[in-house]
């Protein structure tokens, strides 16, 4: 049994994978802009033991939230072994960007990259002293190549890979394994106004939630550290 914190938004990869985590027995402490967004889905936590599920105020701009969540974690499981990060943002900010755009590579660059940053930093001693951490980062295709005119969103997921590279890097030796799960399209509302591709062709949470179970069942010396997820055929990586 693993004690995972889990990013996310309600109804998104995030909350498949924290339902996929309570059905495998574990506990889970679910960080999301609107925990009351989830009162009637399936995650409300009337419906789970205290022991196995509770769900946080998690903002990836608002640093004291991050604090807030782990203490408020710490208090009800003690100590975490598991980092899944899953909240994203996505800004169709092109190379050329207008001068009022600038604002929206600041945010993707907040959200994207420095979330999953902050909050790794400050639950890297959990995972370091459990010997077998896990660190999960949904990072998307867009991290490992570039494709049409996305410049602000592949940006920081390129810068994203980077962090999961260097996280692998410090900390091996302590056990910390890490993996960037890089879908395509996802049938979640970020792909909601793409009509390239059916819906019922993308990638569905579910499946993601299954690849997040399955790495999360697997020893230290078996962990892939990229694990790419096509639901159309890609060429250009």
């Amino acid at each position: 049994m693993r004690t995972i914190l889990i990013t996310g938004s309600s109804g998104g990869i995030g909350s498949a994978i924290a339902l996929r985590a309570l059905k495998d027995g574990h506990r889970v402490s679910l960080g999301i802009r609107n925990p009351s967004f989830l009162k009637g889905t399936e995650l409300d936590p009337e419906k789970f033991a205290k022991d196995k599920l509770i769900v946080n105020y998690y903002d990836a701009e608002n640093n004291p939230s991050i604090k807030e969540w782990i203490n408020n974690t710490h208090k009800s499981f003690g100590s975490i072994n598991t980092v899944i990060h899953c909240a994203g943002i996505f800004k169709n900010t092109g190379l050329l960007f207008l001068e009022e755009e600038e604002k929206e590579l600041d945010k993707l660059w907040r959200v994207n990259l420095m979330g999953p940053w902050l909050l790794t930093k400050e639950v890297w001693k959990d995972l370091e002293n459990d010997g077998s951490g896990r660190i999960q980062v949904l990072v998307s295709m867009s991290g490992k190549r570039s494709k049409g005119n996305l410049a602000g969103y592949t940006v920081s997921k390129f810068g994203l890979m980077g962090l999961c590279q260097t996280m692998r890097n410090e900390g091996w030796e302590k056990g910390i394994r890490v993996t960037a799960i890089c879908p395509g399209w996802v049938n979640t509302n970020m792909a909601s106004n793409i009509n390239s591709i059916k819906k019922e062709d993308m990638t569905q949470v579910e499946d993601i939630a299954l690849i997040s179970s399955t790495l999360l069942k697997l020893p230290n010396s078996s962990i892939p550290f990229e694990v790419p997820v096509n639901c159309i055929l890609e060429k250009n990586y």
